[in-house]
């Protein structure tokens, strides 16, 4: 069966990233590198199926699109419905937010003084085509929303594990902690070492 969508566009941005990742570069390295092969990813809207791009009236979707089968990066597609947004969580690992359709912002945290989780600068807005880096190292902890009130938005994520079984936490801005693994909203029906 054919499909209207470019998946070798997909296909293509998996198979650099390994070649990449194989010269085992630096943190610094993956975030610019990859961050670029990211970019001319999501420059075009023309390969993610609708499949991995339905949103759900009231959460944010998680579709794992593929994981790496030496564990050392995943790609997902992330829809979110009008004015969705995450709570202020982490990731443990280094990120990369690719903005395909629609827009988004990310708003970065940091504990203050009294260990209370504030909002630290302006938000970063991102539109199509432009992507975003996190890690521990440069800034782990964030909240993220779309900021169309009438529009779906969808942001391809690329994480340095397979990231929907990494044990992370989300925050209250009181300073607590919540731990969880978010899993993937497609779990059930994709075998791990695919790509769509």
């Amino acid at each position: 069966m054919t499909t209207p969508y470019d998946t070798a566009r997909l296909s293509s941005f998996v198979q650099q990233l390994g070649r990449l990742l194989d010269r085992q570069p630096t943190e610094l390295e993956i975030l610019a590198q990859g961050g670029s092969l990211l970019g001319q990813l999501v420059e075009r809207d023309d390969w993610l199926p609708t499949a991995y791009a339905q949103p759900h009236p009231q959460y944010y979707q998680q579709y794992l699109l593929h994981a790496d089968p030496l564990g050392r990066f995943s790609v997902v597609s992330f829809v979110w419905g009008p004015g969705q947004a995450t709570p202020i969580h982490d990731h443990t690992v280094w990120g990369l937010i690719g903005m395909l359709r629609g827009a988004e912002e990310s708003q970065a945290f940091a504990r203050d003084a009294s260990e209370r989780w504030v909002a630290q600068g302006k938000p970063r807005a991102l539109a199509p085509g432009e992507v975003d880096a996190v890690s521990p190292r440069i800034g782990d902890v964030h909240r993220v929303r779309n900021t169309l009130a009438d529009q779906v938005s969808i942001s391809i994520h690329v994480y340095g594990a397979d990231i929907g079984k990494v044990q992370r936490s989300v925050y209250l801005e009181d300073g607590t902690r919540k731990p969880f693994v978010s899993g993937y909203s497609n779990a059930a029906a994709f075998l791990s070492t695919q790509t769509i």
